[in-house]
């Protein structure tokens, strides 16, 4: 049994020879953790620059776009009294998507572009016949890369509008425009006539001097 005990008691030597290699292989855990934190906090700073590079990229490529998007939405606005002064109802209306709505100064409300080019047709057998519309300035805003707000300021002359529908003269139209396959097109019009801006008064307004009670 002595023998025994003897034989199986670790020596001094063995004990030091483990603890070394213990220690070993707490250092390369250490150092393999270490090492995965370093890749870590790389994999995160790349991705950073990567999204940073990508969001500035995008916005470069969408500001070049815009620019060549504005100049293809300024000529559809030009066609537009094309169309109308040589009162051919088939081009205005082909300015439109194939469901564009149209609503009028009076809130005529055309739906599609077929629809569109019949109203026009009629309007301009007699009411539009003669009339002249005149672009005096159009403002673009891009809501995405192909979608867009445009207002349009115009003028008109020679319009017969029966009794009791107001004259349209000047006015502001509002569009929503579409690209589609490539090509800038009115999805949605809304006119307006448009008076000279005023403060709104404080109290009630008196007629003039003069004017005749209204019944």
């Amino acid at each position: 049994m002595r023998w025994l005990s003897v034989r199986f008691q670790p020596s001094s030597a063995r004990v030091a020879k483990r603890s070394k290699a213990w220690h070993r292989a707490i250092e390369s855990d250490v150092d393999i953790h270490a090492s995965i934190s370093e890749t870590k906090v790389m994999n995160t700073s790349f991705l950073k620059c990567s999204l940073l590079s990508a969001i500035f990229l995008t916005g470069t490529l969408f500001a070049a776009g815009s620019s060549e998007d504005e100049g293809a939405i300024r000529a559809l606005e030009g066609r537009q009294p094309e169309a109308w002064n040589k009162h051919d109802a088939k081009a205005y209306a082909n300015l439109f998507t194939e469901n564009g709505d149209c609503v009028n100064i009076v809130g005529w409300w055309w739906k599609g572009r077929a629809e569109i080019e019949k109203k026009l047709t009629d309007a301009y057998v007699y009411v539009f016949q003669e009339s002249t519309l005149t672009i005096t300035n159009v403002d673009i805003r891009f809501l995405t890369s192909d979608v867009a707000v445009v207002h349009v300021r115009w003028t008109m002359t020679g319009a017969r509008t029966p009794t009791g529908l107001p004259v349209p003269q000047q006015g502001i139209q509002t569009h929503l425009l579409q690209k589609q396959s490539g090509k800038w097109l009115i999805a949605a019009f809304q006119n307006t006539n448009s008076l000279p801006e005023m403060p709104f008064p404080k109290g009630p307004v008196m007629p003039p001097a003069g004017a005749k009670p209204t019944p």
